[in-house]
């Protein structure tokens, strides 16, 4: 399904194929030969999202935009299963394998591969041809490459990357961090309310 949200329609190329169950929600534009498979979400939140040629994204993954961070996806990029980008910029040639998670203000290089349940966390660049092993964590610009089994040094870095404060606006330290934080989100995701079928 293809929806319009807050006054934007998506655009997609007539080369590209888009899955029946797959949704598509506001200034999202698709180009040639894309393939968006079943059960995909590409939801721009007040920003866009921007997927260029030959782009595969596959089956349960979600691809989201925000105000403040809009995503945008070069061509020749697989987005594997169940991967998720939120407010990034992925460049040419990437492969997004299953599982990945990559977050806000993320970069990732031309010919990059993120392999099998890696993340690359919020701000984090990665140069052309890294490649982040499976189930490792990606932090930091310039990013460096953690096993998961590291969490103290991970989270010592992601501190100073500020998720709170750089995807909501909000001090880690307020002590109802989370009231504010949920009532925010939830504030600008019952804009959805007004979305209206774009097919």
């Amino acid at each position: 399904m293809r929806y319009e949200h807050l006054g934007a329609r998506p655009r997609i190329h007539p080369d590209a194929v888009i899955a029946p169950t797959a949704v598509i929600s506001g200034d999202v534009t698709v180009g040639a030969g894309s393939q968006v498979l079943h059960g995909v979400v590409i939801t721009a939140e007040g920003g866009p999202v921007t997927l260029g040629e030959n782009v595969i994204v596959m089956e349960n993954a979600l691809v989201r935009a925000s105000a403040v961070h809009p995503v945008h996806i070069g061509s020749h990029v697989l987005v594997g299963p169940m991967a998720s980008v939120a407010g990034a910029t992925i460049a040419d040639e990437v492969f997004l394998a299953t599982g990945t998670r990559i977050f806000n203000g993320a970069r990732i290089g031309r010919r990059s591969e993120v392999r099998i349940n890696a993340v690359v966390h919020l701000r984090t660049v990665l140069p052309e041809g890294s490649v982040v092993p499976i189930g490792w964590v990606a932090v930091g610009d310039p990013a460096r490459m953690l096993s998961p089994d590291r969490h103290d040094e991970i989270w010592e870095l992601q501190q100073e990357l500020d998720f709170p404060g750089f995807v909501f606006g909000l001090d880690r330290d307020t002590p109802d961090l989370m009231v504010q934080l949920t009532e925010r989100y939830a504030a600008a995701l019952s804009r959805h309310a007004l979305d209206r079928p774009a097919d």
